[in-house]
């Protein structure tokens, strides 16, 4: 969504990098651009003017004058104002103190309220909460049977007393039955906190009916359904390609709800987002999760010091630890480490779970995304097709379970039988085996201590064979035999001394074995050292 608004910010703070020191007309010209930047990418024209003097206030003031770095000390400032507009800190959801716990949804018809409440009825049960979803919308189509099918997805039970709009009317037939003819989504609401009192759930989800643009009608049944059931937090859910209206929108939602908090829905859009850098600082109010995909676990807190690096194009390298460490096992982690340390051949077996929990993490093209300096490679990240990873998997599910640990077994009629199964050519079977032949002597190198081949050895690390060999080869040179068999024990009388005595690993005397001194236990080291030794 920020693609456009991280390129021209990108190239700008380029063309500082080459200066060693910066003048008033060069923060000028670079003030200039990002104000034309911000203005392109749909940011609020109030929000445009405060980012933009809070940045020259600072930058032609001594914190950028006397650094050492001056372009990167720009960077800084844009990026901590970045920040505050995008409101600062991270805000939690906040809970009651006494359950359950009431959160309101509103916004406008389409900005994806229904499905933002599966997703996060599935984000709170993952946290150990107990979630229920409470079907308030009775007045567009089949809202009820959608949130019911969100429900279902996410694995949290819908309340549904009412069946709502079912014939597909409009808002007002010509009867002048409006809203209410459907049922009242007051009296639902209050009867889904009494439904989750009984059956002890800890979190209810009120999902509110919506229209297509802001009126009275609207305003007036989102404040009834708010004095009817005091919650504890009002979720105001915004289609972050709305563009210029967002601003109009929040400040109306704020005076006649009075949210207290705010979700980017469509975050994954190709939209310019300038919603997302304009609703929080117009309304006060923080944004607290973003929805960034059509599945319920596209879903995730809102992190304003992650999302300005990703503008930036600094990357969010926490946001993907925390997806992989949802993702991966722990215990097949363990069996990996054991395997690489073991140097035990990886098998194709290996590569499916390993492709499994990156499937978990979510789109491919979005994980790398969030990797440092990727922008500039946004081109070939468009043109990766994550289809290929399905063929891949496809092959190797044709394969036999002993083909699958055996590779090297695999001959040319398996080749054509593993290439039939899954659909692809011949070709394809064996260039997969060989990519995955080279993996596996990598991972033995690495293991090894020979580094990635064309680079040298990592430090700490064994040399392996080659350099047990080297030792080996190392004679003497002399021509005379007896001069050569003296030199010889020479060698072997020095070998033994280094090994017996002298200074040991950790700097006493090495009088034991391996150099470590002759009264050295294990057991009496440091509790620390047991978590760097990997027990």
């Amino acid at each position: 969504m920020f693609a456009s608004l991280s390129d021209r910010l990108t190239a700008t703070f380029k063309n500082l990098r080459h200066k060693g020191r910066l003048t008033e007309s060069d923060i000028n010209a670079t003030i200039r651009d990002i104000r034309l930047a911000l203005l392109d990418a749909d940011v609020a024209l109030p929000v445009v003017k405060q980012f933009t003097s809070a940045i020259r206030e600072r930058a032609l003031g001594a914190e950028v004058s006397q650094a050492l770095n001056p372009a990167q000390q720009v960077v800084k400032i844009v990026n901590e104002e970045l920040v505050a507009i995008l409101g600062g800190q991270t805000r939690s959801l906040q809970l009651a103190k006494n359950p359950p716990t009431v959160i309101m949804l509103a916004g406008l018809q389409g900005s994806g309220k229904t499905t933002l409440a599966g997703k996060l009825g599935k984000w709170l049960k993952d946290q150990g909460h107990t979630p229920l979803l409470v079907a308030a919308d009775l007045q567009r189509p089949n809202a009820v049977t959608q949130l019911e099918v969100v429900g279902e997805r996410a694995g949290v039970p819908v309340f549904a007393p009412e069946r709502g709009n079912m014939g597909g009317h409009d808002a007002v037939l010509d009867s002048g039955e409006g809203t209410r003819s459907f049922g009242d989504p007051v009296t639902v609401s209050r009867q889904g906190i009494e439904q989750a009192r009984a059956r002890q759930h800890d979190v209810v989800i009120v999902d509110t009916a919506g229209r297509l643009a802001v009126d009275a009608n609207l305003m007036q049944q989102a404040a009834d359904i708010r004095a009817a059931i005091s919650p504890d937090e009002v979720l105001f859910v915004i289609d972050a390609m709305i563009g210029q209206a967002a601003v109009e929108t929040a400040q109306a939602f704020q005076e006649g709800v009075d949210f207290t908090g705010v979700v980017l829905s469509k975050l994954d859009g190709d939209a310019r987002g300038g919603a997302a850098l304009s609703v929080a600082s117009v309304t006060g109010r923080p944004i607290m999760f973003s929805s960034i995909g059509e599945g319920v676990k596209d879903f995730e807190v809102f992190h304003p010091d992650r999302m300005a690096s990703r503008i930036l194009d600094m990357g969010d390298v926490l946001t993907l630890i925390e997806q992989a460490e949802k993702a991966f096992d722990r215990a097949q982690a363990a069996e990996m480490q054991r395997k690489f340390l073991a140097e035990e051949d990886f098998t194709f077996d290996d590569f499916l779970n390993q492709m499994a929990a990156i499937k978990k993490m979510g789109s491919l093209k979005s994980m790398l995304g969030m990797m440092p300096g990727m922008g500039q490679m946004r081109a070939q990240l468009d043109n990766l097709d994550e289809r290929e990873f399905d063929r891949v998997e496809a092959m190797v599910r044709s394969m036999t379970p002993f083909e699958r640990t055996h590779p090297k077994q695999i001959n040319g009629s398996r080749r054509a039988r593993i290439a039939k199964g899954s659909g692809v050519q011949v070709s394809e079977v064996n260039s997969l085996l060989e990519r995955f032949t080279d993996a596996q002597k990598m991972m033995k190198q690495l293991a090894r201590g020979g580094g990635i081949p064309g680079m040298p050895g990592m430090p700490g690390m064994g040399g392996g064979r080659k350099g047990k060999q080297q030792q080996q080869r190392k004679k003497s040179k002399s021509g005379n035999p007896a001069k050569r068999a003296a030199e010889e024990r020479a060698a072997v009388e020095k070998a033994k001394t280094a090994k017996t005595s002298g200074a040991g690993a950790f700097g006493a005397p090495g009088d034991g074995e391996g150099g470590m001194p002759a009264d050295f236990d294990p057991a009496n080291l440091p509790k620390g050292f047991e978590k760097f030794l990997g027990r």
